[in-house]
């Protein structure tokens, strides 16, 4: 089917004061109009995908806000209006005092079409999950999968509209839905609470949920798939492994919980006892992630590539895109084996030349230890040359911005737990393995471990505590903290069970 976009642009320039809306009129390529942006004591600005232009010279107003806000439904609890049976959003940015002080007007647009790219697998009747950027078309590919649902396939489909967003402003929802029914919901908050409603008193066969955000909304999900409904929604992430990072929304694809392996499995398996695995089915059978408007990554089976990311064996990924004659391609990809994830450090891949960004990172001890393992790095200096992002704990919890922009851009990150020698020395192991590593290299990072943490005390620190080791290497650590005068105790139970250095 080829795509046909409609998005009654009219009904959004009617709702802005004339000295904006007419000079927005006169532009040849309205069609691709993103948002209008009136922001007060500043020129009302239009965004288009490769431009933005100023309206009119003349400052927004007071007047010119009322204008636009008495033309619009009234705002919800999110700060978001829209206009009686169209796409379109406004959201309000408010004073200290609750006036508004901005407006972004977002032209929305139903497009039909887009889910040709995935329609086998929207007609499998299997609960699919959609992933991807802000912008990359998540909730347009929503509405059209509820659509086709609901008027090709004939089935009981409704639609969790929070803000309105899915079908439209008002109590009649937009045509681009088909004959699929929509909740409204009263405020984000009770997003859940709808969902488990519409499962009891409407007896769907479908239902169809933007933004999967909070743990209540997940449980909810969980409990609609155990009830043989079929699930479509979106989530906050980019990719799976994003998803398997967040603890919050785990339990979409099965949650992750650590196991402790007996000796003889930690052996057979030849991996250590404690490992990460999956503790239950995914409530969501499929996952795409949206790379871009006509290009996505499929997990046909979430199960499989979950417990393959966690036990770090290469993942198999069908690739799908729209070429120039609108017919889709399909291609298998494989990628490498990944290192299981942990808090804040996303899996790696071991295959690759590493260009890396760092951020709040001692470049100079990082160098100077991959100096010492005789290895080369590739340093980059803005983060679009990157492909690995670096940056230590303290960092990464603030959320700086380059933090965001670097998970915005779907960049991998390794988080340092400090900007010590040993930390930095863990990373360069990590991207760069070596080929053959023994016991005697093991050793001698444990002793140095202890050395490095001794000076640290001796700077000042209170305690430090090392990484788990067997009894016999917490010995030797021990005694290196005796011949320097300080004291040491071994703390936790096997196999975590670790030396902590301190002064007395």
């Amino acid at each position: 089917m080829q795509k046909v976009i409609t998005d009654d642009l009219d009904a959004l320039l009617d709702i802005l004061p004339p000295h904006i809306h007419q000079p927005l009129r006169r532009q040849k390529d309205t069609s691709e109009l993103l948002e209008v942006v009136l922001d007060l004591g500043r020129p009302p600005e239009a965004r288009f995908p490769q431009r933005e232009m100023i309206l009119d010279p003349k400052e927004v107003d007071q007047p010119d806000i009322d204008y636009v806000a008495s033309r619009i439904s009234s705002f919800g609890d999110d700060n978001r209006a829209g206009i009686e049976r169209t796409l379109h959003r406004i959201s309000a940015i408010r004073n200290r005092k609750g006036r508004i002080v901005g407006l972004t007007c977002r032209v929305g647009r139903a497009v039909f079409g887009t889910i040709k790219i995935i329609e086998d697998l929207v007609q499998s009747g299997k609960s699919i999950l959609l992933l991807g950027r802000p912008g990359v078309g998540k909730t347009t590919m929503l509405r059209e999968v509820a659509r086709v649902l609901a008027d090709d396939l004939n089935k009981r489909v409704i639609i969790i509209d929070t803000s309105n967003e899915i079908a439209g402003d008002g109590d009649v929802p937009h045509p681009a839905i088909g004959h699929a029914r929509r909740m409204q919901v009263t405020t984000p908050t009770m997003q859940h609470a709808v969902m488990i409603e519409a499962v009891e008193n409407h007896m769907p066969e479908v239902i169809v949920i933007d933004e999967i955000g909070t743990e209540l909304e997940a449980q909810a999900a969980r409990t609609i798939a155990e009830r043989g409904v079929q699930l479509v929604g979106t989530a906050h992430g980019n990719t799976l492994e994003n998803l398997m990072m967040n603890p919050t929304l785990a339990d979409l694809i099965g949650g992750i919980q650590t196991v402790t392996l007996g000796d003889e499995e930690a052996k057979r398996r030849g991996t250590q006892k404690s490992i990460l695995e999956r503790m239950s089915m995914p409530t969501f059978n499929i996952v795409v992630e949206i790379q871009d408007w006509d290009k996505v990554a499929i997990h046909p089976d979430v199960g499989e590539a979950v417990d393959a990311i966690l036990r770090g064996q290469p993942v198999a990924t069908e690739i799908r895109w729209l070429d120039d004659t609108g017919e889709v391609r399909i291609e298998e990809e494989v990628l490498a084996a990944s290192k299981k994830p942990s808090r804040g450090k996303p899996p790696v891949r071991e295959d690759k030349h590493y260009k890396l960004y760092l951020f709040g990172v001692n470049r100079g001890r990082l160098e100077q230890a991959a100096k010492e393992r005789q290895l080369t790095l590739d340093i980059v200096n803005h983060l679009n040359e990157a492909n690995l992002f670096i940056t230590p704990k303290s960092y990464y919890r603030r959320k700086p911005q380059k933090v965001k922009d670097a998970e915005a851009a779907n960049l991998p990150i390794y988080v340092l737990k400090s900007n010590t020698p040993h930390q930095i020395r863990q990373l360069l192991n990590t991207i760069h393995p070596s080929p053959k590593t023994d016991r005697s290299d093991s050793f001698k990072l444990a002793l140095n471990e202890a050395e490095e943490a001794v000076e640290r005390v001796k700077g000042g620190e209170e305690t430090v505590e090392l990484s788990p080791q067997s009894a016999y290497i917490r010995r030797l650590q021990h005694l290196i903290a005796q011949r320097n005068a300080l004291s040491s105790q071994s703390t936790g139970k096997d196999p975590n069970r670790r030396v902590r250095i301190y002064r007395e």
